[in-house]
């Protein structure tokens, strides 16, 4: 492992540490009885105190000192005066160990008394302090000037999101989206909760990915010799607990779908699916829009948010369209009564790429996805979906081509999906086989497996029963203003870290020259400059290829050299 300068010196300190017979990880327990936040809002001159947490700054100053404390709950100051914490003969404590060995992202354990500076800080005066753990990596702490202009801040979206650790310490502002993500997930569970419903767990690995159309991901039970699927959706296993007699259930669940990344889309992510007995998709949009608007006023303590340039308001009442008249107003053509190939030329017409692999359901959810999604800013229920889009969904009780289903459009996206559950067995194998049919023509989402034992379960018998998911990742990329969702995921998922590596000085070189040349140059122009021996010159370009840190490429009779690490 090669070092930087600072992880070397680091290691030093380590080992000076331990001469002086000071562990720097111990394991005994550090009495803390007040937090950073606790001592601001209960503070007494002369009180005493003991707190711990990182040392985020320093102001040597001598015989005397001031550092900067972070804990869990934000910051406080603290006062070293050497004196004090060294009252006898020995200094060490103050002039070896706090002065030199000491470094900022270190934690340490202060026991003082508050008292307040003559600028009006609110401070502990330190009698004690404990080394709790040595940090061996200096942390990227960002610098304000005088202008208050911030210099060297822990910014890049890639390093933030792969060390997560360094992003909560160095930007606390962070934390307060993962705050408010725990207040989300507490509003929406004593809602349901008041409501007397019950949260339940369901399996992870399955052995027929169902509840959804989506591409799953597949491992293998090596003791059962069979295939596996990491859960796409919890409904049917959901479902079957209504069936077995319970009237309202809920789970918060991992799901996990192997398909493509984007700003609101990662392959593993957190969904609330409940399903409530003897009730329906129009009970549902209501119970919908109050618990959202009960969640945002616990979150935000306002029902009024801002995403991106948007204004949102969760406060109920919420518009509803149906799908068909959405259709209608952003393209001009009625889904209603249309064969599939009527609508397939609809959609290429409309310049939406479409393959044959499409059925009717894909079709539409295409053409709704590109040309009318978007308008939809304000919480909006888009109802009445075409059977096609909804294998899960009961007909629709004045319409057979429709289903008793809606989707929760905020800022464009999907936020929430409900049904009037399915729960006619015959009907819905009907609709399995369906599945299976597109599945068979190349539809990768569809649903390949028929769930025999599910239309078992329903054939046992299930009340009327409406159904309700929510993204849980997405809404509260809305309630905090956050346009991607590795914003509010604590660990996203991330491309594999690429390895550093090590490069010879005639490699280094060319890099160089090539940088210096906006990237690129004539070959033989680059050899000339590089200055390099026949065979140091072939070892260099061998090596920078073999790490695609340099290609070549011809052009006409000349070739060109390019930097594109």
């Amino acid at each position: 492992m090669q070092l930087s300068e600072q992880e070397i010196i680091r290691r030093e300190k380590l080992g000076k540490l331990r001469e002086l017979g000071i562990n720097p990880y111990p394991a005994n327990l550090f009495p803390v009885d007040h937090t950073s936040k606790q001592i601001k809002d209960t503070f007494e001159e002369g009180k005493k105190v003991i707190v711990a947490g990182r040392v985020m700054s320093t102001r040597i100053q001598g015989k005397a000192s001031f550092a900067s404390l972070q804990d869990s709950e934000g910051r406080v100051q603290i006062y070293i005066n050497r004196d004090e914490i060294c009252p006898g003969d020995d200094k060490d404590l103050y002039n070896e160990v706090f002065k030199k060995l000491i470094d900022l992202g270190d934690f340490i354990g202060v026991e003082g008394e508050l008292f307040t500076t003559q600028v009006g800080e609110k401070s502990v005066r330190v009698s004690n302090f404990t080394l709790l753990s040595k940090t061996l990596r200096p942390l990227p702490l960002p610098k304000t000037d005088a202008d208050g202009n911030i210099h060297d801040g822990f910014t890049d979206p890639e390093l933030r999101y792969r060390q997560r650790y360094v992003d909560l310490v160095v930007n606390p502002q962070v934390k307060e989206v993962f705050v408010k993500r725990t207040k989300l997930f507490n509003a929406m569970r004593n809602f349901f909760n008041t409501a007397g419903y019950m949260e339940v767990e369901t399996p992870v690995l399955q052995s027929i990915p169902g509840g959804a159309a989506a591409r799953p991901f597949i491992t293998h039970h090596n003791s059962l010799d069979m295939p596996l699927y990491m859960r796409i959706a919890n409904e049917l296993y959901l479902k079957r607990l209504i069936v077995g007699g319970f009237d309202g259930v809920y789970e918060f669940s991992k799901n996990f779908r192997n398909e493509g990344m984007d700003r609101t889309h990662n392959p593993e992510f957190t969904a609330m699916e409940i399903y409530v007995a003897y009730k329906d998709y129009n009970w549902m949009m209501e119970f919908t829009e109050n618990l959202l608007e009960n969640c945002a006023n616990e979150v935000n303590g306002t029902t009024d948010v801002t995403f991106g340039e948007h204004q949102v308001s969760f406060k109920a009442p919420y518009a509803r369209v149906t799908m068909t008249d959405a259709i209608i107003k952003y393209t001009g053509f009625d889904i209603s009564g249309k064969t599939e190939q009527e609508i397939f030329e609809a959609a290429r017409g409309m310049g939406i790429t479409v393959d044959a692999t499409m059925g009717k359901g894909k079709l539409i959810d295409e053409i709704f996805g590109e040309k009318c999604e978007g308008n939809f800013i304000q919480p909006t229920f888009i109802t009445d979906y075409p059977k096609e889009m909804s294998p899960l969904c009961k007909e629709h009780r004045d319409n057979p081509e429709l289903t008793e289903r809606f989707e929760l459009m905020i800022c464009g996206k999907e936020v929430a999906n409900a049904y009037s559950e399915l729960n006619d067995p015959i009907d819905q194998r009907e609709r399995f086989e369906a599945q299976m049919k597109l599945s068979e023509r190349g539809d990768d989402e569809a649903t390949g497996i028929i769930d025999n034992d599910f239309l078992r379960a329903l054939e046992y018998g299930m009340p009327p029963t409406s159904g309700l998911g929510i993204g849980m990742d997405r809404l509260i990329m809305f309630l905090t203003n956050n346009a991607s969702i590795q914003e509010v995921l604590f660990f996203p998922q991330m491309r594999p870290e690429k390895k550093a590596v090590e490069l010879s000085e005639e490699e280094k070189g060319i890099i160089e020259i090539l940088k210096a040349n906006e990237n690129a140059m004539n070959l033989n122009s680059l050899k000339a400059n590089a200055g390099l021996s026949g065979k140091k010159w072939d070892a260099a370009m061998k090596g920078l290829a073999k790490h695609a840190l340099v290609k070549v490429a011809v052009n006409g009779e000349e070739k060109i050299a390019e930097y594109v690490g």
